[in-house]
């Protein structure tokens, strides 16, 4: 099975990309739905959360509050590589369980830290959306309603722009229009069905 891993800063436009990739019947594993499902009340992974960081990252409905966990997280190294110990195992094993699980020439996997979490060796090859950091941290204030300095917060926890660009073997440039994008997507779509065959 040919892994293609999906890859890039916030509000570069993966989801997009991903959605792209979907209406070519191509099955799409995202590591963020995944660590949803993994901190649901109940779940051993909340649990570890709560013990490691306390009541103050629960909503009082019992579940994660995920705009303070990021606070805590991004403000202080430490306490984010702790969070990705809970999770960073946990999500790669569910991961590894879904690829092994579905039939496609290729998979899709949406791995927003794919780089800064060391997981390259769970892809055969990195595709990365690439976009400029003003246009990032246009998207994410429309998105998510955040302040421009939480936002830039997060773009410095993760890996620079050049830093993805030197580790990517394909890169989307999304700045355009959504028709531009999906000319790139298909052309990349007919390349990974190629490549799909000398995985077989």
């Amino acid at each position: 099975m040919l892994v293609i891993g999906l890859t890039g800063g916030i509000g570069s436009g993966k989801s997009t990309v991903a959605e792209l990739f979907r209406k070519r019947k191509i099955p799409i594993i995202d590591t963020d739905i995944l660590a949803r499902e993994l901190v649901r009340p109940g779940q051993p992974a909340l649990n570890e959360i709560i013990q490691t960081f306390g009541d103050t990252v629960i909503h009082k409905n019992g579940e994660l509050d995920r705009q303070t966990l990021a606070r805590l997280t991004f403000q202080n190294e430490s306490a984010r590589k702790k969070l990705e110990a809970i999770l960073h195992p946990k999500i790669r094993q569910l991961m590894t369980e879904q690829i092994n699980s579905v039939s496609a020439p290729y998979v899709i996997a949406v791995i927003p830290l794919l780089i800064e979490a060391g997981q390259t060796d769970l892809v055969n090859h990195i595709l990365l959306v690439d976009c400029p950091e003003e246009i990032q941290i246009h998207r994410v204030k429309q998105r998510d309603n955040r302040d421009e300095q939480q936002i830039r917060e997060i773009l410095n926890a993760q890996a620079s722009r050049q830093t993805k660009i030197a580790m990517a073997d394909d890169i989307i440039e999304n700045q355009g229009e959504l028709s531009d994008l999906d000319a790139k997507i298909e052309k990349l779509h007919q390349k990974y069905l190629l490549m799909s065959q000398d995985e077989t």
